[in-house]
């Protein structure tokens, strides 16, 4: 980069080495970026420089001593730079919102604007004392005074000597600034403050205060609202810097207690201290009340935190109520468990009035647990409070409940009564029952019952069966038995109303006191219980006590093998139903144990578990200890490739829970819409594109997609592996062939793929004769660096070659996938709550789910990242030798690209991988309809 100075007897020269080149025909570089820099830039006054370099810094030179007087930092490499004729930073506004640098640039223009401006240097000394650069400090704060003695050259100078340390210099500097003050009572007052602070920063604690108390007293016109606002935040600062936490909590307290935190205009009123001292005013108020609350909390006393607390939401407005809202719920978790703690610790002291109260503060915090109501029962029995200790053991056994029907079914059936009841008439019912007066009862008459037997005795008393099964027909819908018993005669004329009661009394017999049934316990005329029940069915199967399955087509006495035959294994929603469930007992025809098999749980049946393996292809393991993620997605949409459902749309909504997402219900729509959102929300959320592995005809929803889930009935594409005695020759003759360029992972939105791929532009598209049916059509088709290959597919293509071409544009590419540079599958679990202590937690991505990306340079460790990118980049060039499941596809007028679909693999293999140019061939591909 070349830039002549204004007055033409200078040329500036960026140099490659990093350094600037300055001369008027011999250069004197002054070296201080460590890159190549792009362009240089001169002030129009011609007395500044600005060079912008690859090391990622924009540097601001002074040219008449070639000084660097500024630097800026960018998170790319700066390729441009110049200066603005009009600034819409003032210095005082970047010392505001503490950008100190660009507060530093500005001030030194201003001084090389005129090298007399007394005030810049002040002023650039105040910034270099909050940047606690004290010789700087000194040194402009002495340049200011010789230009002019002032006001504020002599603070920036008292300032700048109390920061290294000259207390009895900088007094004597304070006593030569206050001669400037004319005599003004306001800013007398002001100087004696800023000097009561200066004195604070210099460890003079104890001066500092005194002088702030003695200006409020002494003086009839000070500025007491100033004195107050300076001692709270110096109180603050104490709190802050105390060793002991009783000590820490008093200050705050004087804080709190000054009376100013309430005047909302103070950041404004003394914006000079945010000025000189970078203070944050306008926070002063949040920081006092959460620091003593914190302080409270950290010196063992919950109870004085909690009214900290309690004064502090009192006080503060709604909008910084909003900005605290996180910290406001980890305090509260904190002094509520602290609480909890002491209170346990008053119990066991037999200190019952101290334990009643703590665990009341821990009750109030609403996070206590049911182990707190517990805990505080006992205390009140202790105390013989009957009634009290009553009501809180049934607020204990309400917590347990809540926590026990947050995984349940919104309705479910009365075992005994054959009534319909939502959780609120579950929990009435519930509560109204002779084993929950017992369950009370036994806490009240002893106190020291665990908690965790207590969970378990509700579990058994709310746990659930639940029915899968293959509709026959007319089935009960929640409308016919709303309202009625299941047994009431009158209900004998609905269609299945004998497989319904059957299941009951099977799931009553079993010790369940609910059972669950789709047929009648969801409302299919309410969309929002529908879309929630639809998403939550997994998990309801998870945490059901048992799952029965009937086989309506499977007679008594029946032998191995009918189980594989029965058509419940050819319906959708039966995959997850056998799935999700721990317990699963399945049923004949009669209601009779299948194969007579008496095993608690048919999961355990060595026998069933591997005929229903030869009956869906699914491994044990998987039906066993299933939880929902979205590993191996491929082989999951085989599961369901074969199976039906009455909506054409559910065969898409019943994989959800399967793969862990939570996706809109939408019944009407075409099953290549529900399909496509559903693995848009996959490849979205993990970068996983096995799911364009396919064949078949291609969906509305993105050309890329499968229009059924039947394209997955053929296994997936898998070639045959180089064996790794032949890898290793292979990578060593490659070596020092081939760089590899990263690529990102793919993206998936809004209908559009964007496919990191590795592209070969095809040159020649031609119609050969083949067997194949008359309604498809087979082209060969060569492309540059492959092997010709032929495809066959319903598509017409318009023939070309190098001595006909079009406008068109055809390409077969090879995706690029996590396989290619052997890096571990993806784990993804659903979260804890839903499937119990051990399984996994989902990871935050920290972004929507529509636009969610994997980032594959972290799967694997950092220290050996050297040695394996480069090992991995070999092994990959010999692999992309070998023979691949390629995609063709052909470029749209909107510039992005369609696949066109095949009734079979396409395989590519490229002709010689020594000449394979990764740089020219890696591409990011947009697919779409």
């Amino acid at each position: 980069s070349l830039a002549w100075t204004p007055d033409g007897t200078r040329l500036l020269s960026g140099g490659s080495v990093g350094s600037t080149d300055l001369g008027q025909q011999v250069g004197h570089p002054w070296k201080a970026h460590t890159k190549y820099i792009y362009t240089i830039a001169i002030h129009p006054n011609g007395t500044l420089v600005a060079s912008a370099s690859h090391d990622k810094h924009v540097r601001l030179w002074r040219l008449s001593d070639r000084r660097n007087i500024g630097i800026f930092e960018h998170s790319s490499p700066s390729i441009s730079v110049t200066f603005s004729i009009l600034a819409i930073t003032t210095a005082h506004d970047a010392c505001i919102i503490g950008d100190l640098p660009t507060a530093e640039v500005l001030l030194n223009l201003d001084i090389h604007t005129n090298a007399n401006n007394y005030t810049s240097y002040a002023h650039c000394s105040f910034v270099m004392a909050r940047k606690h650069a004290w010789d700087l400090a000194l040194e402009d704060a002495i340049k200011s005074i010789s230009i002019r003695p002032s006001l504020t050259g002599y603070i920036s100078k008292a300032i700048a000597l109390c920061g290294k340390g000259h207390v009895r210099e900088a007094g004597i500097a304070f006593d030569i600034a206050s001669v400037f003050t004319n005599q003004d009572s306001k800013t007398s007052h002001f100087l004696l403050l800023i000097k009561a602070i200066t004195l604070f920063n210099a460890d003079q604690h104890e001066e500092a205060m005194l002088l702030v108390r003695e200006l409020a007293a002494a003086c009839p016109n000070a500025d007491i609202l100033g004195c107050r606002v300076v001692e709270t935040y110096l109180r603050v600062q104490l709190g802050t810097q105390a060793s002991r936490h009783d000590e820490a909590a008093d200050h705050f307290t004087s804080a709190v207690k000054a009376g100013v935190l309430s005047s909302t205009f103070i950041h404004r009123i003394y914006e000079d201290l945010t000025l000189l001292f970078g203070w944050d005013l306008q926070a002063l108020c949040l920081t006092a009340h959460q620091k003593r609350c914190q302080a409270f909390l950290l010196a063992g006393k919950p109870d004085k935190a909690l009214e900290a607390y309690k004064y502090m939401m009192d006080t503060i407005d709604e909008s910084a109520k909003a900005s605290c809202l996180v910290w406001s719920n980890a305090f509260k978790q904190e002094c509520s468990a602290l609480c909890a703690a002491k209170g346990d610790a008053a119990l066991a002291a037999s200190d019952y009035n101290r334990a009643i109260d703590l665990y009341s503060a821990a009750i109030t915090l609403d996070s206590a647990s049911s182990t707190v109501f517990a805990n505080r029962s006992k205390a009140k029995l202790r105390k013989m409070l009957w009634s009290e200790a009553l009501l809180d053991a049934q607020k204990q056994y309400s917590e347990v409940i809540d926590a026990q029907l947050e995984n349940s079914p919104f309705r479910v059936l009365d075992t005994t009564t054959g009534l319909l009841c939502d959780r609120e008439a579950q929990i009435s019912a519930f509560k109204m029952s002779t084993k929950y007066k017992e369950l009370l009862s036994s806490s009240i008459m002893h106190p020291d019952l665990d908690t965790k037997r207590i969970k378990e005795l509700v579990r058994r008393n709310l746990q659930y069966a639940m029915l899968s099964h293959r509709w026959d027909g007319r089935e009960p819908l929640l409308q016919d038995i709303q309202g009625k018993s299941v047994y009431d005669l009158e209900l004998d004329s609905v269609g299945g109303m004998t497989k319904l009661r059957s299941f009951y009394k099977t799931a009553r017999g079993a010790g369940h006191n609910w059972a669950w049934s789709d047929t009648c316990c969801i409302d299919k005329t309410n969309n929002v219980e529908l879309h929630e029940s639809v998403n939550s069915m997994f998990i309801w199967y998870h945490h059901s006590a048992l799952t029965v399955v009937y086989l309506s087509d499977v007679p008594p006495s029946s032998k191995s093998g009918a189980l594989e035959k029965s058509v419940w294994n050819t319906r959708g929603w039966t995959v997850q139903e056998f799935i999700a469930p721990e317990v699963i007992l399945f049923y004949q025809s009669y209601w009779t144990l299948y194969l007579d098999d008496r095993t608690p749980n048919h999961k355990e049946s060595d026998a069933i578990m591997q005929e229903l393996k030869d009956a869906t292809g699914i491994d044990r393991s998987a039906v066993v200890a299933f939880r929902p993620n979205i590993n191996g997605v491929r082989e999951k949409l085989h599961w369901v490739s074969t199976r039906v459902t009455t909506r054409q749309e559910a065969i898409a909504y019943l994989l959800f829970g399967i793969f862990g997402v939570r996706l809109p219900v939408d019944y009407g729509e075409k099953e290549d819409k529900a399909l496509g959102r559903l693995l848009q929300e996959i490849v979205a959320r993990s970068g996983d594109i096995t799911s364009l592995d396919w064949v078949g005809k291609p969906s509305e929803f993105n050309s890329c997609l499968p229009a059924s889930i039947t394209s997955y009935q053929v296994p997936p594409c898998k070639l045959p592996l180089l064996p790794e005695d032949e890898m290793q020759p292979s990578v060593s003759s490659l070596r020092n062939t081939v760089a590899l360029r990263n690529m990102s992972a793919p993206r998936f939105a809004t209908q559009r793929l964007r496919l990191p791929c590795i592209a070969f532009n095809v040159r020649e598209v031609r119609r050969v004769r083949s067997p194949a049916p008359e309604t498809q059509i087979t082209y060969r088709v060569k492309a540059d660096g492959l092997r010709s290959l032929e495809i066959t597919t319903e598509e017409t293509l318009v023939q070309f070659w190098p001595a006909r071409p079009i406008e068109q544009n055809f390409i077969l590419v090879r995706p690029w996938d996590r396989s290619l540079l052997e890096l571990p599958d993806f784990v993804e679990f659903v979260e804890p709550s839903d499937f119990g202590d051990n399984a996994e937690s989902e990871e935050d991505y920290g972004m929507s789910s529509s636009s969610r990306s994997h980032d594959w340079s972290r799967d694997y460790p950092r220290n050996q990242e050297v040695v394996d990118q480069e090992l991995r980049a070999f092994r990959l060039l010999v692999r992309l030798g070998q023979p691949f499941s390629a995609f063709l596809l052909a470029q749209q007028c909107s510039g992005e690209y369609k696949r066109i679909a095949s009734d079979h693999d396409i395989i590519g293999q490229v002709n010689d991988v020594g000449d394979l140019s990764m740089e020219s061939r890696t591409a990011v591909l947009t697919l779409s309809l």
